[in-house]
């Protein structure tokens, strides 16, 4: 002890009792025991865990301290393993204390044996383990999570994958039902959409269940009742559980039936949503029987709460689905707009080839029942109220149904009418639903043969658009659905009014068009000169044609005047351009000509006054023309040209240009004009003509001249009416880029 001090001191002192102290206040338990169990010695510290005196302990068996599933392992593991290789390290028990809580301990024994082998004792140490197993059971824990949140991870990934290919709000549907009901082991699982908004706050929304498993439509049905007209609340809630307790079966009684009747605990109700935007619900039924090779309750029992991470969960697949459906939805919206706007092209594609409006109309509603409703009515504004041209119904069968309609048509005597509603009123008028059409049916119905015909059409949704341009209301396009098809959308109320426009166009273009043919046909026949007057010893025919570009009226003209002395004034013209201001130079022109050959000037003296007076006569184009008088007696002809083409003479089987020589065009700075004269044989013909006849596009003046020069040779038969006709046959077609004007005489 050199150097630790005296005997008395402290120190040594506590060296000597060492042994028996450290033994007694060891920081870990100490045991001797029999080999079977009876325990013979324990220190103050395992009787402090235990809190109970040695003598308590003294005399019992280890096992008899531990817990009841302790009992068990101690007889069937621990103490074979010790007499196996006579030792135990860190054995995991619990020892009873005297108030019956556990303290956790793991246990070291060896087991002291006589030469012979024999047991004699067993000496245990005990460490408190109360610590370690809240570290092992949070490293459990936390490992459980690690586990479930890759799991998750898993479900999210194949629901995402599996949204990826889906195109149709049902593929949509059948994912998230069988995701869903797979990661919360639900029973049944049904995917709940909101179709549009009711636009009465007091409606109940229209709910379409696009997808269910497991879960009645009775239930559903109940569910929905249950939410009402709160449905939106219902969404805004979140995720929510319905649980068949006292409470609901107090408040909704049928849906808590119901839930009974399928023998179920709750239903967990996951909003789908998608930016902010409350799609549906999908519903999660919990407490069925299992169905498949899904784990649920047998019976009903308690019911669950959700854990947060079940929750967490299930809003990503709520927001997962909302997002797919938006994405489906602008899909099919962008595949509608095309096949809208395909359907609006092909409209005014055959409105553009249409000959009349009455084409028109037909062709259009042939292909409005063909692809956009059943039934297709266009009514037109006439002075006697509305006419209808078009009444088509897709089904064959059904059309004479609505040709019976047209006969007893009311809407003439009919405000209610939705197609008189829509034209007096000036805006669409829509009835979407079967109660709505019945309403108004009663309302316009004459009598009940009436109303039974419509009732055999089954419309259930109408559509008027009213056909307006510039304010006026030119008629009115009526659409009908039965109930083999779908309602009629928002989108296709859309191309409806897009469809009316179009025809109110065209219709309009139409009018306007007739309205000016038969101002120009008027017009015409105002300004051009009848009949040619009988002259004795002469035949004479005429025509006109106006060009097929623009109005039905021109500039050229022909006249043949009868002069004093027996004498006859012939006159051919061609004012610049084919439309009306053309038409009224033209007829001034001639009323002009006429004034002037009161005292029977030459045809080139009539050249000169027109010329020279030609600002007074203000008239708005220049012209050219061919002025020409015949004594029917002698044949005595003399010609005058300002600027025009010069006649065509045919005698004797041979046909010549008269060599007349043109000089500056009326409206132009004066000119002398060189006259022309000559003798018009008997049986000769002579053909005066404006270039209309001879000009095209496609060859110059000179063949044209040419051509006309041998078709007069080759057709002169010696009728004048004849020649016309084969001119006019052989060189023009159907379509003129310039009028046409004709006159044929000869000498009989």
């Amino acid at each position: 002890m050199t150097g630790l001090g005296d005997a008395g001191n402290p120190l040594e002192r506590l060296l000597d009792e060492d042994p028996a102290d450290l033994y007694e206040n060891a920081p870990m338990g100490y045991l001797s025991t029999l080999p079977d169990g009876q325990i013979v010695k324990a220190n103050r510290t395992f009787c402090a865990w235990t809190v109970r005196s040695p003598e308590d302990l003294l005399g019992h068996r280890l096992q008899d301290l531990l817990s009841v599933g302790g009992r068990v392992f101690y007889n069937t593991h621990l103490l074979p393993l010790l007499r196996l290789q006579g030792f135990v390290r860190e054995i995991a028990i619990d020892i009873t204390r005297i108030d019956g809580s556990l303290l956790p301990c793991l246990l070291n024994a060896v087991e002291v044996r006589d030469d012979d082998g024999t047991p004699l004792l067993v000496r245990a140490t005990l460490f408190e383990a109360t610590a370690r197993r809240r570290y092992e059971r949070e490293l459990l824990s936390a490992q459980r999570l690690a586990e479930e949140s890759e799991a998750r991870s898993r479900v999210v990934q194949k629901v995402v994958f599996d949204l990826a290919a889906a195109a149709t709000p049902e593929d949509v549907a059948t994912v998230i039902v069988q995701r869903g009901r797979a990661a919360l082991r639900a029973g049944g699982a049904a995917l709940v959409l909101v179709e549009g908004e009711a636009d009465d706050p007091q409606e109940l929304p229209a709910l379409r269940p696009v997808r269910s498993e497991g879960v009645s439509r009775e239930l559903l049905r109940r569910l929905r009742d249950a939410a009402g007209s709160r449905l939106a609340l219902e969404l805004a809630q979140g995720l929510r559980s319905i649980v068949l307790d006292d409470r609901l079966r107090a408040d909704q009684p049928e849906l808590a039936a119901a839930m009974a009747a399928d023998g179920l605990t709750d239903l967990v109700v996951v909003p789908v949503s998608a930016d902010s935007k409350r799609l549906g619900v999908l519903v999660l039924a919990r407490g069925t029987a299992a169905r498949g090779d899904l784990i649920s309750l047998e019976e009903p029992g308690e019911h669950r709460p959700l854990t947060p991470a079940e929750v967490d969960l299930l809003w990503t697949l709520g927001r997962q689905a909302g997002q797919a459906l938006e994405r489906v939805r602008l899909h099919e919206e962008t595949r509608q707009q095309g096949e809208r706007a395909a359907f609006l092209l092909e409209a005014a594609r055959l409105m553009s080839e249409a000959r009349d409006v009455t084409e028109t109309v037909h062709r259009l509603a042939g292909l409005v029942v063909s692809r956009l409703a059943d039934v297709c009515v266009i009514d037109m504004v006439t002075e006697h109220g509305l006419h209808q041209p078009v009444a088509r119904h897709r089904d064959p069968d059904r059309q004479p149904v609505l040709d019976r309609l047209r006969g007893n048509h009311p809407t003439a005597r009919s405000p209610l009418h939705p197609s008189v509603r829509a034209l007096r009123e000036g805006r669409t008028q829509w009835i979407r639903d079967l109660d709505e059409a019945r309403a108004v049916l009663d309302a316009v119905a004459p009598d009940d043969a009436f109303r039974e015909a419509v009732g055999h059409l089954e419309l259930v949704g109408v559509v008027g658009v009213p056909m307006i341009v510039d304010g006026r209301r030119l008629g009115v396009v009526t659409f009908g659905a039965d109930r083999h098809r779908a309602p009629f959308t928002a989108a296709d109320v859309e191309v409806a009014e897009q469809l009316a426009l179009q025809l109110s166009q065209v219709v309009d273009k139409a009018l306007r068009l007739e309205f000016e043919e038969r101002t120009s046909h008027t017009l015409q026949a105002s300004l051009l000169p009848p009949s040619p007057p009988a002259v004795p010893g002469l035949a004479t025919a005429v025509r006109y044609l106006a060009a097929t570009q623009g109005v039905d009226v021109g500039g050229d003209f022909y006249d043949v005047v009868r002069l004093p002395g027996d004498r006859v004034g012939l006159v051919v013209g061609d004012v610049v351009g084919h439309d009306i201001t053309a038409a009224a130079t033209m007829g001034q022109l001639r009323s002009v000509t006429r004034a002037m050959s009161v005292d029977r000037p030459s045809p080139a003296v009539l050249v000169d006054r027109l010329q020279r007076n030609w600002e007074l006569f203000e008239l708005q184009r220049m012209a050219t023309a061919l002025f020409a008088t015949l004594d029917p007696a002698t044949g005595e002809l003399r010609i005058a040209s300002a600027g025009h083409l010069p006649p065509l003479l045919c005698a004797g089987g041979r046909a010549e240009l008269l060599p007349v020589r043109p000089t500056r065009m009326l409206g132009a700075p004066p000119a002398p004009a060189v006259e022309w004269s000559g003798v018009l044989p008997e049986g000769a013909a002579l053909l005066l003509f404006t270039d209309g006849l001879v000009e095209s596009r496609g060859a110059d003046l000179d063949a044209g001249l040419s051509r006309l020069v041998e078709v007069v040779a080759r057709t002169w038969s010696g009728d004048p009416e004849q020649l016309c006709d084969r001119l006019l046959s052989e060189l023009t077609g159907e379509h003129r880029a310039d009028d046409i004007a004709l006159l044929a005489l000869t000498r009989t």
